[in-house]
């Protein structure tokens, strides 16, 4: 799974839990994004979280 490049989010694990209280692996995929970035005045392709992109500390080229 793609990971953030600005603040390193990705996937985290858990356990879905039935009502009989059976437990299976459940995975969570954070909202990551393949974005055009300027880096240095050139523009380069990076995964970005929706959160960071939404705050501002990356700028879109």
């Amino acid at each position: 799974m793609a990971k953030c490049a600005v603040c390193g989010k990705g996937v985290h694990f858990g356990n879905n839990v039935s009502h009989s209280h059976r437990r299976t692996n459940k995975m969570w995929k954070s909202n990551v994004k393949s974005v055009r970035v300027k880096v240095n005045g050139a523009t380069q392709r990076m995964y970005v979280c929706t959160s960071c992109l939404r705050s501002g500390k990356v700028e879109r080229a």
